[in-house]
């Protein structure tokens, strides 16, 4: 039978580092057990059996049946609840080698572990307690992370802030429950000083709860990075450019039209965001050259596909014809940056409005250029290191849940609907909450957020 996540009676064990050759691999277990079917495969074993929690021994990883010697190992002991997951478990230490750890596996799966599933340490450790489910999320993000500050966003909710967060509205929509349950409980005549109904804290907390939401759009860039195009015509200093960013001559530079036949991408973090960015092939009206042409059209596919297109006009050229049309077009597109490129030449025209000047052999405008990058992409300008983001659609939706049945009790108040009307609505949103941080939510739910993990985690 296939094994569940909820099969929890189940010792299991995993590799948690990747399979590849090196210096040191771990492989992890965790279940009732673990410690006593472990040592089958330790010398000495009664070491293993009677260590306490937290302690390291060294010895020899052996196969439970044949005692054939497999690694000299070192070997951690969790005692229940101090471990990760809060059940009993030991961490191999092992070398790095494909074959050893291939055996080690063996020897485990021989001496009672089942191969675990992806992200069933974490999610054994969300049913246990140890964490809730907006933390079971980071710590996958954590693993994900592709630039220094996701990786901070991903660390901050792994402490706990956005639970934290969650626990602070939740408290919130209790106090206004709490109210409201007063007045279903109890008539007017039994209530002896009048109680008023709380809009303005109805109304306050669907706003911070909208502003939480709102976040997504940040969390997810420093999630998953965003996909920057720099085009513009042939020879308009895209090329330049790219190799600025990149801080190395990767893109061929020339005044020759048409030097680029295909895009180069290449991964860079701007303030912190992770970025993949492109050099595309220029664009011209006329071109003889097939290559060419089919580079200029994998360049416009690209930029389908782009949150940002950074589109570079040549300074040293009067806008007019296409480019003219094209700046036009790209004003009233979020998604375009207009930089007026090559600013430093003695030829270079006074900027039009709306670009941003640029050169890419000086650097001249260059941190203007990022700042807005970052502007466009996450919303804002980057401010305090220590604010809470959320990065999940299902935490996004949620919270955008939560915040609409605030909306609605608060219209059902202000329209004078009776108690027994507005409660449910605020009751919804408290769910909702609950729903977040793992509180109240189904087996299917949490299966599908897990199965997403790598395995070992």
């Amino acid at each position: 039978m296939k094994a569940r996540y909820f099969d929890t009676d189940d010792k299991i064990a995993a590799l948690a580092t990747p399979f590849s050759e090196s210096a040191l691999a771990v492989v992890r277990t965790s279940g009732n057990g673990a410690v006593e079917a472990a040592a089958a495969c330790f010398e000495p074993a009664e070491a293993l059996c009677s260590s306490p929690h937290g302690k390291l021994i060294h010895g020899t990883f052996v196969h439970p049946v044949t005692r054939a010697v497999l690694d000299d190992v070192v070997v951690g002991v969790y005692r229940p609840p101090g471990g990760f997951t809060g059940e009993e478990s030991v961490e191999v230490f092992c070398h790095g080698s494909l074959p050893g750890i291939g055996s080690i596996l063996e020897a485990l799966r021989a001496a009672g572990f089942r191969e675990a599933l992806p992200g069933e340490f974490t999610f054994r450790a969300f049913l246990n307690g140890k964490i809730d489910l907006t933390q079971a999320e980071a710590v996958q993000e954590l693993v994900g992370a592709k630039s220094e500050l996701a990786h901070h966003y991903a660390l901050n909710r792994l402490s706990g802030a956005l639970q934290e967060r969650i626990h602070a509205l939740k408290h919130q929509v209790l106090d206004i429950l709490a109210v409201l349950e007063v007045q279903l409980d109890y008539t007017d005549d039994e209530i002896e000083e009048e109680t008023d109904l709380p809009v303005s804290l109805m109304g306050q907390t669907a706003e911070e709860l909208r502003n939480l939401a709102s976040t997504y759009q940040a969390g997810k860039i420093y999630r998953d990075g965003a996909r920057v195009v720099i085009a513009g015509k042939t020879n308009s200093g895209k090329s330049s450019l790219f190799n600025l960013f990149l801080k190395e001559d990767r893109s061929i530079v020339s005044d020759i039209h048409g030097t680029t036949r295909d895009y180069i991408e290449s991964w860079i973090s701007v303030e912190g965001i992770p970025v993949k960015l492109y050099d595309t092939a220029g664009f011209r009206t006329v071109t003889n050259d097939r290559i060419e042409e089919e580079g200029m059209k994998r360049s416009r596919e690209v930029q389908e596909h782009a949150h940002l297109v950074l589109y570079l006009f040549d300074a040293e050229e009067k806008l007019c014809g296409d480019e003219l049309e094209t700046y036009r077009r790209c004003l009233n597109d979020d998604r375009y940056v207009l930089v007026w490129s090559k600013v430093d030449s003695p030829k270079a025209l006074k900027a039009p409005g709306h670009t941003m000047p640029v050169s890419a052999r000086t650097a001249s405008g260059f941190r203007e250029l990022e700042a807005e990058m970052v502007r466009r992409l996450v919303g804002y300008r980057r401010g305090d290191s220590q604010e809470v983001l959320v990065d999940a659609l299902r935490q996004k939706e949620l919270l955008d849940r939560a915040a609409e049945a605030m909306d609605e009790a608060v219209s059902a108040a202000e329209g004078g609907m009776s108690v027994d009307v507005i409660a449910p609505d605020v009751q919804d949103a408290l769910n909702a909450l609950g729903e977040l941080t793992g509180e109240v939510t189904t087996e299917d739910i949490l299966e599908r957020i897990f199965s997403e993990f790598c395995v070992g985690k």
